[in-house]
């Protein structure tokens, strides 16, 4: 009996010190974790842009601190020259900020590069939620099967239509299904009834040409960056006639009196000189503001067949590789983007929410005009396709030579076919240089 007991105390004392061991260890786990959740972090942000964007911004950034006490942000801004400028150098001595805030023109500069870091794995282990985004909306930031840029938000290319002008033509805009020839009888009827320009001159043409490419089933550039995709010269052709026969038809502004437009407030659309604009969605806000008529957003032409539409990234933000806290961007990424009250401070400056149910929480709290841009990006992105890949290096000299060359063909110094061919060899010889 004796040994029965001893055998069942020393049994006892087994199980409880083997449970003390097991709550030691956790405690001690959770307390080197909590540990490494409180070691005190600085973050460097970086971003361009006016007052207004640095004053939310700031908001949106003590707000993080709040959330993460052990987190510093040290704020870098600057104007859109100014930003390059100051980054390229930090880039140069391996010193860029933890978070940059990056355009699409720049992306494979830096991408290409090797500075940035893929953000898909972020993404996959949660710490950047993207449950609620579509991955078109995602795909504008990777350079093959790498996320080297996160996008903030979203723009459409729209019609942007002065409803007066449209309703004294006696003009009606169909935007499911209608046609460039559409189009063009529009324009033309716009000015055969009202003396005004049917449309603006769908400047740059770096924007609008690879648009019209794509209601061809085109592409621009090679997905290798290496030269044009489109092989038809054909098409470079028939975009520029048409455009020549409005300006001939004097519906089409000419590029010197394109030039004199300096902001918002001298664009055709607000002076009510044009019956429609092309611009991305977010130009509405402020065409709206200013107009003294009514202003409507429409699908562009031809966008349905070929799901021609995609939705291009503002912006987006992107973590170099030479951070030493890439865990701690990605969660600064993913507040930006999935926090509710941080976007009702942001209400869409960076493009429409990549998050469905950012963009929809954030809507009661949008003036009528920014709404509207909220629910035509949504319409666009039910017929939107996977947008392409950033501009390659290179693309900036490209897009010089096609609006130097469209100035000269609307100048009417040179026809489209020659055009189409200085075009396509000033091009070929730049983007041969990536091979």
């Amino acid at each position: 009996m004796k040994k029965l007991f001893l055998s069942m105390l020393s049994l006892v004392l087994l199980v409880v010190m083997t449970a003390c061991g097991s709550k030691s260890e956790s405690t001690s786990g959770k307390t080197e974790k909590e540990a490494a959740e409180k070691e005190p972090i600085t973050l460097r942000v970086s971003w361009w842009g006016g007052q207004p964007r640095h004053d939310y911004t700031m908001k949106v950034i003590e707000m993080y601190e709040k959330e993460h006490p052990n987190v510093k942000i040290e704020a870098e801004f600057a104007n859109w020259d100014d930003y390059w400028k100051k980054l390229a150098p930090m880039a140069a001595a391996n010193q860029l900020p933890d978070v940059i805030q990056m355009d699409l023109a720049y992306l494979s500069q830096y991408g290409e590069k090797g500075q940035l870091e893929d953000l898909a794995p972020y993404t996959k282990n949660k710490t950047i939620d993207v449950s609620s985004i579509d991955p078109n909306n995602l795909s504008g930031g990777m350079i093959g099967n790498k996320l080297y840029g996160f996008s903030l938000g979203s723009n459409v290319l729209s019609v942007i239509a002065n409803d007066d002008l449209l309703e004294q033509a006696g003009v009606e805009i169909n935007d499911t299904n209608w046609t460039w020839d559409d189009f063009e009888k529009m324009a033309i009827q716009v000015q055969d009834k009202t003396g005004k320009y049917g449309t603006n001159t769908m400047n740059p043409p770096d924007v609008f040409f690879p648009y019209y490419l794509r209601t061809k089933g085109e592409k621009f550039y090679k997905k290798d960056g290496t030269g044009l995709a489109y092989s038809d010269d054909k098409l470079f052709v028939e975009y520029f006639e048409r455009q020549l026969r409005l300006v001939n038809a004097k519906t089409f502004p000419t590029p010197d009196e394109q030039a004199q437009i300096k902001g918002l407030e001298d664009d055709f659309i607000v002076k009510g000189t044009a019956a429609v604009t092309w611009n991305y969605s977010n130009q509405y806000v402020g065409f709206a503001q200013l107009s003294k008529s009514a202003l409507s957003l429409h699908l562009p032409p031809e966008q349905a067949k070929e799901k021609a539409l995609f939705l291009r990234p503002s912006m987006f933000f992107s973590v170099p590789k030479s951070s030493k806290h890439k865990e701690e961007a990605a969660k600064f990424i993913d507040f930006f983007t999935n926090n509710v009250e941080a976007n009702k401070l942001i209400k869409g400056d960076r493009g429409v929410p990549v998050s469905s149910k950012v963009a929809d929480a954030i809507k009661p709290e949008l003036s009528e005009e920014a709404k509207k841009v909220f629910e035509y990006v949504e319409q666009a992105s039910q017929h939107a396709s996977k947008a392409d890949p950033p501009d390659p290096l290179g693309s900036a000299e490209v897009m010089k030579a096609l609006k130097d060359i469209s100035d000269q063909i609307l100048f009417k110094k040179i026809t489209p076919e020659e055009g189409a061919k200085k075009f396509r060899e000033q091009a070929n010889e730049i983007l041969a240089r990536n091979k």
